[in-house]
């Protein structure tokens, strides 16, 4: 308890494309992991990424990776996939 909560706030095709292709196993854990580490902790839990990503972060969920943004209070997540597509597939959604 104590810490912040932070809005999430998702890109349009995270809706439209990525979670309808989740199994539904996948997509309750990845539900969970975002409720539970980034509305409270998004700094702590995801890792800073590099290079032409810089400024992102992820979230590993097993093979599945969570591509998001901290700005102020919101939490703008870019895309959820798997780890073998989600970093050339974010870069056309940023």
């Amino acid at each position: 308890m104590g810490g912040m909560s932070f809005d999430i706030v998702y890109h349009e095709q995270v809706a439209h494309n990525d979670i309808p292709k989740l199994s539904h196993n996948i997509r309750k854990r990845i539900k969970e992991a975002i409720e539970k580490k980034l509305m409270t902790h998004p700094e702590v839990f995801g890792k800073p990424l590099r290079r032409s990503l810089k400024n992102y972060r992820k979230l590993r969920i097993g093979e599945y990776r969570v591509i998001y943004r901290i700005e102020e209070v919101q939490i703008k997540i870019f895309i959820i996939g798997h780890r073998s597509i989600v970093y050339e597939k974010v870069r056309s959604r940023t």
